[in-house]
């Protein structure tokens, strides 16, 4: 499906676009707060390529609901051929290049406390599979995002973070460390890619109600949380989608190089 002229011409070489504007890839879309991702952002009107891996049910099942504005693409993120061919079939599909990068692919990974490998059973290799799908992975989608952001003169990047770096109630050691990583990587692309009008920033959640990869969260951690917040309650992904409408929009064009915890106050700063 081709961009309509008015639509072409709107994404070139503007400090801002409207969220109705944009050509948004949710990767790991297929489930989890990915979907809750590429709604938000369909719910807006823009275009959204839904990335999955082995999600293709759920990836095609959003599709289904919106088939003029979406499109599933299957690919890993830590395969940059994979990435490339996504990106190009985005193009083909849509038009145009993609303007707008929410990194949220993990990992198999599951927030269970109880479960996760203490500093004695800590190895190598538990580091490495969070680093290669967190930090490879965005380093991947963003290389490949590049070049069609600097055609059109507009780019938002996206990258989803986590609170357990100034709140590490629960230590997943190898989680956390891969997510710090892409903290760094956040702010340093965001000084590089500034002159090219190219935001990047983080959004760090906290335990989020409910995810898949927070499903096998026992529900007293839950009623914890809630109580300490100023809120009193667990972050939905539907709010945590909010945030990064927030740095998709116009509203956020002066915005870059920063990490928002999204977390109903229980973390400061």
């Amino acid at each position: 499906m081709a961009l309509s002229t008015a639509s072409s011409t709107a994404c070139t070489h503007t400090s801002a676009l409207p969220l109705s504007h944009q050509l948004v890839l949710v990767t790991g879309a297929g489930r989890g707060l990915g979907t809750h991702l590429a709604r938000s952002f369909l719910e807006q009107g823009a275009r959204v390529v839904v990335n999955y891996r082995r999600s293709e049910e759920g990836a095609k099942a959003l599709v289904a609901d919106y088939p003029e504005r979406a499109l599933a693409v299957a690919a890993d993120v830590c395969d940059r051929a994979a990435v490339d061919a996504m990106m190009a079939r985005a193009r083909e599909h849509f038009g145009g290049p993609v303007t707008t990068l929410i990194n949220n692919a993990l990992p198999d990974f599951a927030f269970d406390g109880d479960a996760r490998p203490g500093p004695d059973e800590l190895t190598w290799a538990h580091f490495d599979h969070q680093l290669q799908g967190v930090a490879r992975g965005a380093l991947n989608t963003v290389q490949a995002a590049l070049a069609g952001m600097r055609e059109v003169g507009f780019g938002r990047i996206v990258n989803v973070g986590t609170n357990l770096f100034q709140n590490p109630v629960v230590p997943y050691h190898d989680y956390t460390a891969a997510k710090a990583a892409l903290l760094s990587l956040t702010r340093t692309l965001a000084h590089d890619l500034g002159p090219d009008n190219i935001t990047v920033n983080m959004i760090s959640g906290g335990l989020l109600r409910t995810t898949d990869a927070s499903r096998a969260t026992p529900e007293a951690v839950f009623e914890l949380i809630a109580a300490s917040t100023p809120l009193r309650r667990v972050t939905t992904p539907e709010e945590f989608a909010d945030a990064a409408l927030l740095f998709a929009s116009p509203w956020a064009r002066a915005i870059t190089g920063q990490n928002l915890v999204v977390d109903g106050g229980l973390v400061k700063g």
